[in-house]
């Protein structure tokens, strides 16, 4: 997360630096001394707040090692793509994408530590997955109202909906994926933003026909 965001607000840089603080040191302690050994109060202490404060960021020590989920777009953002005048529907979910992360998308010291957390305790991982596919699940939607705005015969026909929607979605978290792991291979270098638009400006040369000769 980026605490020096020029277009955040004091409260907001204020409540992304708290944040983080709690990460990072969930984070150091499990690293250096094992989930079992590290307590909220703990985290509490050398995040230099009290328990109280943790708990209005984070329902629990797991939760704050396996972080937030990526900011869900926002309605204007929504409505933008849904009603894009032009463009396939892949077209704009870069963008969507790359503002869910942005926020983010310079602690490249935050998300290496994560990353390499996550290797070794299985059950964060899978509290991991199970927040990205939430999140998911809400794209999902959006691409499902993507569709319709292009074809309203498709509202009635919610199997073909969900099936296309869901593709979709899928093929979009593939790119996504793709982003992550090269960035974070990469040590960071550019914004995660800016690879995943990479990413999805790739999947766009692989999946555009070519010329016959």
């Amino acid at each position: 997360m980026t605490i020096d965001n020029p277009r955040a607000g004091l409260r907001e840089r204020k409540r992304l630096a708290t944040a983080r603080a709690i990460e990072m040191a969930a984070l150091t302690l499990v690293a250096e001394t094992g989930l079992d050994h590290v307590t909220v109060d703990e985290i509490s202490r050398v995040a230099d707040i009290s328990p109280r404060t943790f708990f209005n960021y984070y329902a629990s020590k797991e939760s704050a090692l396996v972080g937030e989920t990526p900011e869900p777009p926002t309605a204007d953002a929504v409505q933008a793509y849904v009603y894009a005048a032009s463009g396939s529907v892949f077209d704009g979910l870069s963008a969507l994408l790359a503002a869910a992360v942005e926020g983010r998308s310079t602690d490249t010291e935050l998300m290496l530590k994560r990353r390499s957390l996550l290797k070794h305790y299985p059950q964060l991982f899978a509290m991991r997955m199970a927040a990205m596919r939430e999140y998911e699940e809400r794209l999902r939607e959006i691409v499902a109202q993507r569709l319709v705005a292009d074809d309203p015969a498709l509202a009635d026909d919610s199997d073909v909906l969900l099936s296309r929607s869901r593709l979709i979605t899928n093929v979009a978290f593939g790119a996504m994926k793709h982003a992550w792991v090269c960035w974070a291979d990469n040590q960071g270098g550019t914004s995660l933003a800016d690879r995943l638009k990479d990413s999805f400006d790739e999947l766009g040369r692989i999946l555009r026909p070519v010329p016959a000769a």
